[in-house]
């Protein structure tokens, strides 16, 4: 299944066909694709070239290991995202490594590996989809992280399900319209909340 957005600009396809999903098919993602996705995260832009994102990674293929990612994650999460076929906790490395002074940028930069992540999974036919409801504290002590290392999201990777496949109450979440605000809510020139002029031509 794949729900395209409805830019009111032109944009790639790539980005205007990522979505994020709830419901996920079985069919496995191959180590391959796994490793082109992370390549695509690797080359991902950060403050001082510092890469402070991290990657944990579980997939059905090893049972015990996908059960412990899973229960890291919120209840209301793991009931769709336990179909999902890999799942990964992103985390940052909050100082830098060169002064080790706190490193502002490190859940920004995080964010744009992952989003490189989701648009390499994009292109590849897969669907991404994140989540903010995890258990930082039980992810702390799971995965043992060292204390300048903070969970930042979760990540369900997969194939969408057809929609037909789907079981409710996700059903209808993901047959429900994408919408968006306009760029004109966002993109400001002058003072805050001022609408950048180009934005309403």
């Amino acid at each position: 299944m794949s729900k395209a957005a409805t830019p009111d600009h032109p944009i790639h396809d790539v980005l205007s066909s990522r979505w994020s999903p709830y419901g996920f098919s079985d069919r496995p993602v191959s180590e391959h694709d796994l490793c082109c996705l992370f390549e695509a995260a690797r080359w991902a832009a950060s403050s001082f070239n510092e890469q402070p994102w991290r990657f944990l990674v579980a997939t059905k293929d090893d049972p015990k290991e996908f059960a412990r990612m899973l229960s890291c994650l919120s209840d209301a999460n793991q009931e769709w995202a336990k179909r999902a076929p890999v799942l990964i906790l992103s985390v940052a490395s909050t100082k830098f490594s060169r002064n080790d002074k706190p490193n502002g940028s490190a859940w920004h930069d995080v964010g744009l590996a992952s989003a490189s992540l989701t648009f390499e999974a994009t292109a590849r036919g897969l669907s991404a989809h994140w989540m903010a409801g995890i258990h930082r504290d039980k992810i702390r002590s799971e995965y043992e992280l060292p204390g300048d290392f903070e969970p930042v999201t979760g990540i369900a990777i997969g194939y969408a399900e057809a929609i037909e496949d789907v079981p409710e109450p996700f059903r209808k979440r993901d047959s429900g319209t994408r919408t968006r605000r306009s760029i004109d809510e966002f993109v400001f020139i002058g003072d805050f909340g001022e609408s950048a002029p180009f934005t309403k031509g």
